[in-house]
């Protein structure tokens, strides 16, 4: 069985937004943002970019919602994650609570 394990990743760009995105290969996919039209339309224009953190998280489907719930903080939330000042578990921390209470064997 193949195991492909995915990324999280947050890409500061120069107007100082942040750009949240799922990948394989981070720095891979950082490069297609940058000179490939396979890059996020978001990110078009808006370089240089600067990846600011990433983590390996599990499969697709774990990643993605992960990605779902990065993309839902603020702001400030981003920036604390950032900073050091909490963790990818601690705003992941009901990930597992709404896995458990799903249809699924979790």
């Amino acid at each position: 069985m193949k195991h492909d394990t995915f990324s999280v990743y947050m890409l500061r760009c120069a107007d100082g937004s942040l750009y949240t995105g799922i990948a394989k290969d981070v720095h891979r996919r950082l490069q297609e943002h940058q000179s490939s039209p396979r890059g996020a339309k978001y990110l078009r224009g808006r370089g240089p970019l600067t990846l600011e953190f990433q983590q390996a998280v599990g499969d697709r489907a774990v990643a993605s919602k992960v990605e779902y719930l990065l993309k839902r903080l603020g702001k400030a939330a981003k920036e604390e994650l950032l900073a050091g000042h909490i963790s990818l578990a601690e705003v992941t921390a009901g990930l597992a609570l709404d896995q458990a209470s799903g249809s699924g064997s979790g």
